[in-house]
């Protein structure tokens, strides 16, 4: 895609969240506070993302071309930052996770067959899928601890374990799980975990109860927790083969971390102009709270610290494109160790400039700082990050 054509495709998406999406945010999360319709779909999203198809802003996140937009991620960043301004955007463009990395996963490493009955719905925005890693009995973000079972049986596979943290397993759209466990717990530490796909209807999966973070069960899509007993699969079901779950996470998360990362400048820009409208407005001891030093100076570091944070995520999806993930990996920990504490920090700022309506449903402060503070440990913990690029650091300037 050349420069103009990105330009006119960029002002396309960034009219479209300002003028429908923005407004329709109370009309969707209005249905589903009513009685009865906390896990069904709000009609409204289901228009924005038919127009929004019409209109070619669809799977922007797919740099397949022959799957979507076909961009790459530094083209791709500004998009990410447009739709990361509301909590509903990145479906309305079918960029919403956990899908997108579900289908990055069905891209690279699924079967045909596989692809024919997932990937294509979920290309279309006709089905939701979930992702489940994480257990609620080990520490998660040491993958080689996860318990659960995937065990061969003739000519199929049978799972049992727990998992929690399954985000969108509650949508009732949600038709796919890609669920890692254990083939061979005897085999070497990173080969022992596999990837298999197991529909939400097979005998034996339950979803248990929707987690709620800071109280809110982010209806209705949810974050579930999903026991697995005997759960049995047809061993087509396998992606990529025995042992090889670990690749498959490196190859989805990647990706995944710096899109959520882009989306969170987007999450902060739009808190630091709500903070600004709202400084220059609010009257308090006799003048606009804008006319108060201690104001002025945490608009002055938000702003500063937005550009930071967009500049890395740039810096690391251009290292991307041209480097590959594994060569960006020191970027990318960069962006994930910094980019959401800085998006919390400023939300955090902006909440106090409301005052208690910050922390009330009236605007979209409270749900963008739960989004942010949830991804300080979604993809793994900053301590994880931390670690790992410190010790490529020292790797790198050895005594």
């Amino acid at each position: 895609m050349d420069a103009n054509a990105l330009s006119d495709l960029t002002s396309r998406l960034s009219s479209f969240v300002e003028d429908r999406v923005i407004p329709s945010e109370a009309e969707y999360f209005a249905h589903v506070e009513q009685p009865g319709k906390r896990w069904t779909i709000p009609p409204v999203i289901e228009d924005l993302k038919r127009d929004a198809r019409a209109q070619g802003l669809w799977n922007l996140w797919c740099p397949h071309a022959e799957y979507g937009a076909g961009l790459d991620n530094r083209a791709y960043a500004p998009l990410a930052e447009i739709m990361g301004r509301s909590l509903i955007a990145p479906e309305v463009f079918n960029c919403n996770a956990p899908d997108t990395g579900n289908m990055e996963v069905l891209i690279s490493y699924g079967t045909r067959e596989q692809q024919d009955t997932w990937l294509r719905p979920l290309l279309a925005g006709e089905i939701r899928s979930a992702f489940s890693m994480t257990e609620p009995d080990v520490a998660s973000s040491d993958a080689t601890n996860i318990q659960a079972s995937i065990l061969c049986d003739g000519g199929d596979y049978v799972i049992n374990g727990c998992k929690w943290w399954s985000t969108g397993a509650m949508d009732p759209r949600c038709r796919i799980l890609i669920v890692m466990g254990k083939t061979d717990p005897s085999a070497e530490r990173h080969r022992q975990q596999s990837m298999i796909l197991v529909p939400v209807d097979t005998p034996g999966v339950t979803i248990r109860r929707p987690l709620t973070v800071f109280g809110a069960d982010d209806a209705p899509h949810g974050h579930a927790e999903i026991t697995f007993e005997n759960v049995r699969v047809p061993a087509g079901n396998m992606l990529l083969g025995e042992g090889r779950g670990f690749e498959i996470a490196q190859g989805r998360l990647g990706p995944g971390r710096i899109h959520h990362c882009m989306r969170l400048i987007g999450a902060a820009q739009r808190a630091l102009e709500l903070m600004c409208r709202r400084a220059q407005s609010r009257v308090a001891f006799g003048k606009p709270l804008s006319d108060q030093g201690v104001v002025r100076q945490q608009i002055a570091l938000s702003a500063c610290e937005i550009e930071q944070g967009r500049l890395l995520a740039l810096a690391a999806a251009d290292a991307m494109d041209k480097l590959g993930n594994k060569a960006a990996r020191n970027l990318i920990a960069m962006a994930k160790i910094t980019i959401p504490a800085m998006a919390q920090q400023v939300i955090d700022r902006a909440i106090q400039v409301h005052g208690a309506g910050g922390l009330s449903q009236d605007t979209a402060l409270a749900g963008l700082f739960a989004y942010a503070r949830t991804i300080r440990l979604a993809d793994g913990p900053d301590e994880v990050h931390q670690d790992a690029l410190a010790r490529q650091l020292l790797k790198a300037w050895p005594a």
